[in-house]
Order: C-alpha cells, then structure tokens, then sequence
C-alpha cells in the first residue's frame, strides 16, 4: 500500500471560490490523514489560467473552458504540483494523456439561482428584461422559455457579476448555488431555479480531484475523499458530453441522479438562441453509469440531426 506523501503541493486558480473549494479539499485530508496536520505538510499554489487573464470575450471565442485548466494541468504533468482542485464543470472530458480524477467529493446543490431584484423566477422577469450571463447553456434555456427576454454577455467572478447587477448593469444574472454557498453567500435558495427550467451544466456543483496517473500514493491519498454516487452521476454527464462533442459552443445540459443501484439521467440540448430543444431522459444500473451517458448523447445527437452542432454563421 502507498504511504502518505509527507508534503502535498495543491494546484489552484485564484478566484475566491477556486480558493474556497481548495480549502476545502485541504481539510478534508487533513482529517482523513493526520500526517498532513502539520502546518507546512500541505501547500497551495495559485495558477493563473488564460480563462483567468481574459475576461472581455466569450469563452467560445477564446478557445472554450479548457483555458481554466490548461496551465493547472501543464503544472501536474511538470511535477510542479501533486493535485490539482477543478470544478468538474470546468474540465474537458478528454484529460491530457498521463493524468487522472482520483476523487469526485460529495456534490454541493447544482441548481442556478436568479438573481433579479424582486424577481424570483424566470417567469416573473418584465418584459423584455436584460439578462446577463456567459452560459450559452442558460441563455438559450432561458430564451426558450422566455423569447422577449434579452441575454447579454457577462464574465466575470461572483462578486464582479453581483456587483455589475448592483450597478444597473443589467435586470438580471445567473449564479450557481453551489459557488455562492462554498463562498459563504447564504439566503439564495428561495432563489433557486427549478430543475424542470433550468437544467444544470455538466458537473455542475461538484469537485474533482485531479493528479499524474502514475502517482499511486497521491491516488491512494485522495481515495477517501471520492463520494462514489457524485462519482457515477459526474461520470454519465461527462460520457453524454463525449457522446455529444460537447464545448462552449453548445448549449448542453445534464443532471444525473444516484439512488442505490439506480441512475437517472436527465439531459438536453439546445440552439443558442432557444428555438430548438430537445431532452432526453432515461435510467440504468449506477455501476453502469458511463454506458447510460453515451446512450443519452447518441439519442440527443440522433434527436438534434444534422447541422445541429453546426457552429451558428
């Protein structure tokens, strides 16, 4: 069996929630191995990412979400870090060859919450409100249901779009629950979007525990801290991404639930300006989970038909 590292170095972007959910994750060791309760025994080291340093474009102009990994990943297979701490979300359903998710943590709520003034819907938004956000996922669920409604581009971190809605910026945004309550935001929840309007990202609300394939003791340090229900539904998510080619570009959507031996998987994909959407929903063995993914994408890509994922002119 692999002993303990002595120190662990943890890679991490810099954002007040990439911090916070590093935190986390290095508490959660500490408790699960007293050999990493001394003060020096576990490191972080802040990596800014591309996704980080631009911040006036959309992601899907810039290259997709793998600009907030790329150079976190470059770091692990340098040896420069042990482990790096994702926000599942975040990364590409491809990793780079010679790295492995040794743990998925238990998942936060994967909701999104609206954020709107009195608002507490999508619903109940006025007529031809503003919305800002830079989730094509969102935006085109949001336009389906609401076509008056106008989405407008919006990056940033939490407190930069809080801050934005609070200077009039725009009527509107959408924030993970998730994110909010790793930050220590409490009071969303009255806000929380339901599941049957707004279908969550791929991952969304879970951690993911990313190191070299070959580092058995790191593997075997991380192993306790895998939640493997959030493991199996992260895992049929992230094979319906695969399935569907998924990135920036395309509105995807999926939540996979565990109950026992059972999976449900709920999944949709839509054209960016909400005029097309098409769901699928269906069930099977968790232990089963990557086979149930790939079977919901071929059905959605089969669903959508050709031209679909065309990149819009």
């Amino acid at each position: 069996m692999a002993s303990t590292p002595a120190r662990l170095t943890i890679g991490t972007r810099g954002s007040d929630l990439a911090l916070a959910q590093t935190n986390i994750v290095a508490a959660l060791l500490r408790a699960a191995h007293p050999d990493l309760a001394a003060p020096d025994a576990i490191a972080i080291a802040v990596i800014r990412t591309t996704g980080d340093q631009v911040q006036d474009r959309p992601l899907a102009e810039i290259g997709g979400k793998g600009l907030f990994t790329k150079e976190i990943e470059e770091a692990l297979i340098g040896r420069r870090i042990d482990l790096a701490v994702h926000s599942m979300k975040d990364l590409e359903t491809h990793l780079p060859d010679g790295l492995a998710i040794a743990a998925v943590l238990e998942r936060e709520d994967p909701r999104d919450v609206l954020l709107a003034g009195a608002a507490t819907t999508i619903a109940g938004l006025p007529a031809g409100a503003v919305v800002g956000t830079a989730s094509l996922r969102r935006a085109a669920q949001i336009l389906a249901a609401r076509p008056d409604l106008e989405v407008v581009p919006f990056r940033g971190n939490v407190n930069t779009r809080i801050a934005k809605l609070e200077r009039g910026e725009v009527d509107a945004t959408v924030l993970a629950l998730a994110g909010l309550r790793r930050l220590g935001m409490t009071g969303y929840e009255d806000r929380a979007i339901a599941i049957t309007e707004m279908l969550p990202a791929v991952a969304q609300g879970a951690i993911g525990l990313e190191c070299r394939a070959d580092d058995a003791a790191t593997r075997a340090t991380l192993a306790p801290l895998d939640h493997a229900p959030t493991a199996q539904a992260v895992t049929a998510e992230r094979a319906l991404l695969a399935a569907l080619d998924g990135s920036c570009r395309t509105p995807i959507a999926a939540l996979a639930t565990v109950a026992g031996e059972t999976l449900s998987l709920e999944a949709l994909i839509a054209l960016p300006d909400g005029s097309a959407v098409h769901r699928d929903r269906r069930e099977g063995r968790s232990d089963d989970a990557e086979a149930v993914g790939a079977a919901a994408g071929a059905a959605l890509r089969a669903a959508g038909g050709p031209g679909f994922f065309d990149p819009a002119d």
